[in-house]
């Protein structure tokens, strides 16, 4: 334990305002052996923004929002990819490096708006609505994926549909996202019903409240939330839109509506800016913790694994979403 609170005391003073000092020998010996495992294994890993700050900030090698690690995932070299997020983005990282061992520290850790759509759902979908293009959100199963068109993320969705260049499109299953895209663009959205569990509970009275007790604050909304969150904030935009947001404007105060240890992760970079927490966590994010990726790399736990036929039109929906 001594070796190990040595080797990582270096990497507490990166996140020691986010960290009580009291929590952090809890996490540096599965640090110690993480960082040990990495080099053994020729492993890398991919962590989302939703992570909380010792994997983030600690492990990680890959951060980002769902298409910065989709993109950074291409151009990976290691033999072994852990994704410390959700089971859709180790699907994904899967689907765009087919000969590497990619690994999920819990395939438990799921996504209510990946749960909220079926392949089934998307052809029936397509019967009802012939010659629409679909733009499904890489929230999805890759399953649906391989229903569909072309991929979107939060932070590219505007432009994926514009350039497809027809009149009307059908973007799943973020009902939210949809239509709050459909604001910006003069392209008919037909929406389907899906939520993200956290995003949905964001209010416009939240934000006005927020205003009150905090005067001066900058909000910042994800496209998740509702259209009437939105609406009242400062900016919408994805979770690295918002980390860049920040980094640019430098609010003397700002909250982030989106998952509780984004404005960890955030206030790490930015210590002068003061952060507001409404906490809504991703009860399946946190199921991904340090002594879980541990585990996956000590014992190859979780491996990831897509069948052939679904595999292939899943990956070029998410390959035709990255060339734009």
């Amino acid at each position: 334990m001594i070796g190990a609170l040595a080797t990582a005391a270096s990497l507490y003073q990166r996140v020691r305002r986010v960290i009580p000092p009291v929590e952090w020998p809890a996490f540096a010996e599965d640090i110690d052996a993480i960082l040990a495992l990495k080099r053994e294994r020729n492993a890398v890993i991919l962590a989302h923004n939703y992570q909380t700050p010792e994997i983030f900030h600690c492990v990680a090698d890959i951060v980002g929002d769902s298409l910065a690690l989709a993109r950074k995932a291409m151009t990976v070299e290691a033999d072994v990819i852990v994704l410390a997020g959700v089971h859709f983005m180790a699907e994904t990282a899967k689907l765009l490096n087919p000969d590497k061992t990619v690994l999920i520290p819990d395939l438990a850790a799921g996504c209510s708006l990946a749960d909220s759509i079926t392949p089934e759902d998307v052809r029936v979908i397509r019967q009802r609505f012939p010659g629409v293009p679909i733009v499904t959100y890489v929230n999805t199963s890759a399953a649906v994926k391989a229903e569909s068109d072309i991929c979107c993320t939060s932070g590219n969705a505007l432009a994926v549909v514009e350039s497809l260049g027809a009149p009307c499109v059908i973007m799943l299953p973020d009902e939210y996202l949809a239509k709050n895209i459909a604001a910006e663009t003069d392209v008919e959205i037909i929406a389907w019903k899906g939520h993200c569990e956290v995003h949905e509970r964001f209010t416009a009275a939240d934000i006005r409240e927020l205003r009150y007790a905090h005067p001066g604050v900058t909000v910042l909304a994800h496209p998740e939330c509702p259209p009437g969150v939105v609406a009242e904030a400062d900016f919408a935009g994805s979770t690295v839109a918002m980390s860049d947001y920040v980094g640019r404007h430098k609010p003397a105060r700002v909250v982030l509506m989106t998952e509780c240890s984004m404005s960890d992760n955030v206030a790490v970079e930015h210590p002068e800016v003061d952060f507001v927490r409404p906490c809504n966590l991703c009860p399946h994010m946190k199921r991904i913790t340090l002594a879980n990726i541990r585990a996956a790399l000590e014992e190859n736990r979780h491996i990831v694994t897509i069948d052939r036929q679904i595999a292939e039109p899943a990956r070029r929906a998410v390959e035709r979403m990255l060339s734009i």
